[in-house]
């Protein structure tokens, strides 16, 4: 009776002689189609080569393989995911929560924050909650929300109009950019300031240093001045 005993399945490919077939059809080093081999002349081939026999198309008849440095192979593979999973955008929806009757600073200051919010490429809900006697008021959520639109138009649109939910109203604002490009700009400007605090530091190393008159030259004046007065005494 058969029994799996578990264990991860490899998915790595199969190399040298871990190929189990008579025969492949060998890609060259440079990409070039070498044709149908016997399994024994492809690994013959890459050790003239110094280079691996990697099967890269075990489904196909008869399995691809290609003479590489499977080595480098796997730091470079390994390097593209790293920077594609860097470069990877994920959706963020921010949420920011106001009064209908907010004091003029604290909405600056929540404004700040959406404005943040939206150069990021994030998403913004915002939340007018109302209480008490608020509730009978719901105009002027909409005219604060529809405020807060107008203010950051620049930056970003209404995605989703304002609506009540319970004793809340909701809006969601979208950003003009996508995450990407807003990713791309915050590198760019890190760099940028990078650059600059390096230039100023190098800048203050190589800062001309006062030059001071000679020691001997003090002493020579002395002198002179010394003799001066010995010869009119």
């Amino acid at each position: 009776m058969w029994c799996y005993r578990g264990g991860s399945i490899s998915t790595e490919p199969r190399i040298n002689d871990r190929i189990r077939v008579p025969e492949v059809r060998l890609v060259g080093p440079s990409g070039e189609q070498v044709g149908i081999v016997p399994l024994a002349k492809a690994l013959e081939l890459a050790q003239e080569y110094d280079l691996d026999l990697v099967e890269v198309a075990a489904s196909a008849r008869p399995p691809v393989c290609k003479l590489m440095d499977y080595g480098k192979f796997k730091y470079e593979s390994a390097m593209k995911a790293r920077e594609a999973r860097k470069n990877q955008a994920h959706t963020v929806i921010k949420e920011m929560k106001l009064r209908p009757k907010i004091d003029p600073h604290d909405y600056d200051t929540k404004k700040g924050h959406v404005v943040r919010f939206l150069k990021q490429g994030d998403k913004v809900k915002i939340t007018i909650m109302f209480r008490g006697r608020e509730q009978s008021r719901p105009e002027l959520g909409y005219r604060l929300l529809q405020r807060l639109a107008s203010d950051v138009e620049e930056l970003g649109f209404i995605e989703s109009n304002p609506k009540q939910d319970g004793r809340n109203m909701i809006m969601v604002l979208g950003p003009h950019k996508k995450k990407t490009e807003a990713m791309a700009e915050a590198r760019e400007a890190q760099a940028a300031r990078k650059a600059e605090r390096q230039g100023v530091a190098a800048a203050g190393d190589e800062a001309p240093v006062k030059e001071t008159e000679p020691a001997e030259d003090v002493t020579e004046v002395a002198s002179a001045d010394a003799d001066g007065s010995n010869a009119e005494a």
